[in-house]
């Protein structure tokens, strides 16, 4: 666990969901209040749009510029609504922070790059405002707490991180892999953080956004930052993920929100004595993982006397899919039990390298 004291984003108390919603980006002032008033109605917590647009492709819409945080004072102004955007280096920062912008965030294109954040960062030095910090692109823990121990080097203890899910070269039903244990990890090394879901870049789609959201709460997640636009099917960026403030208002009424925990005795009760089995269980699993390991060093020891190589490709193929059987009758996931199976198959080559690669100390008679 890394020693980081933050701070609420807000001097209120936060609900939950925290909710951070607008469109994809700022694309005329009618477009922003439309959405802005639309939302102010729905108690959002902060209103969300992007002025500049970091986009894959030169001849792609990269946003309208710093005329569009004229459009955003104004939401403030008429609305009341707490307003963010997206800033990618230190010229953002001051013409955000110079008309009124109450939050920034730095998106995944800026977070995988350590020489950009530390612009913003050093930018920020000595300014008391919430930064929210999207994953990197590729799922890389290391890269993400980076981003956020250079933004609290510069004073910045009111911190969030948005997790906006990561690019993958396979298919998959999402625009960008959730990889929930990425950022389950990121919170057992960091507790205390606000934990925002991005469920629209996750996504990729509107089908998907209530799933997703839903996920997140069950997760124990802050809150959602989802893009929402006024008529979504004719956006300039991201048309296909974006909903209606309607469609918005529909999502939040349909997300079951648990408690963290409760006072409830039996409750209290109950759940210690299911978790005391689990530990048992799990120093069980230990016990026998560690006894496979050592089964493990007596093979490489046979390999190495017979000069025997360490993968044995047939032999991890028949012990997969007799796995995956096994794994089924007991209700385990095929993806469980490979992710599973194939952990302990790098733990024992390594047990075995060890051994097929020590040196014999001879001893002189």
């Amino acid at each position: 666990m890394i020693d980081l004291q933050f701070q609420p984003l807000f001097d209120r108390p936060q609900q939950r969901p925290l909710r951070i919603a607008g469109p994809c980006s700022a694309e005329s002032e009618e477009q922003v209040l439309r959405a802005a008033r639309a939302l102010a109605q729905q108690d959002i917590d902060l209103f969300r749009a992007g002025i500049w647009k970091p986009r894959t492709r030169p001849n792609s819409f990269e946003g309208v510029g710093t005329v569009g945080l004229k459009w955003l004072r104004r939401v403030k102004a008429e609305t009341g609504l707490k307003v963010t955007t997206e800033v990618a280096k230190r010229d953002h920062v001051f013409e955000a922070l110079k008309y009124g912008v109450d939050v920034l965030w730095i998106g995944a294109r800026t977070t995988v790059n350590p020489f950009a954040v530390q612009e913003i960062a050093d930018a920020l030095d000595g300014v008391d405002i919430p930064v929210l910090i999207k994953n990197p692109i590729n799922p890389d823990l290391g890269l993400w707490i980076g981003a956020i121990e250079r933004i609290y080097k510069a004073g910045i203890t009111r911190i969030g991180v948005v997790h906006r899910g990561f690019s993958s070269h396979r298919p998959s039903r999402y625009r960008n892999e959730p990889h929930w244990n990425l950022a389950i990890e990121l919170m057992r090394q960091l507790p205390g953080m606000t934990y925002l879901c991005d469920n629209s870049h996750i996504c990729g789609n509107r089908e998907l956004l209530t799933e997703v959201a839903q996920k997140a709460m069950d997760l124990n997640f802050t809150g959602l930052m989802t893009e929402v636009h006024p008529d979504p099917d004719a956006a300039w960026s991201d048309a296909k993920q974006q909903i209606t403030p309607s469609r918005y208002a529909a999502l939040l009424a349909e997300l079951t929100i648990r408690d963290q925990t409760s006072d409830d005795p039996v409750f209290l009760h109950n759940i210690e004595d299911l978790r005391g089995e689990i530990d048992q269980l799990d120093e069980e699993l230990l016990n026998l993982l560690g006894q496979r390991m050592q089964v493990a060093e007596k093979i490489g020891e046979y390999k190495k006397q017979n000069n025997i190589s360490i993968l044995q490709p047939s032999r991890w193929n028949e012990l997969l899919e007799e796995a995956f059987t096994r794994g089924a009758q007991h209700g385990l996931s095929k993806g469980f039990i490979g992710k599973l199976l194939s952990a302990v198959h790098q733990e024992s080559i390594s047990h075995q390298e060890v051994v097929m690669n020590r040196k014999t100390v001879r001893v002189r008679p």
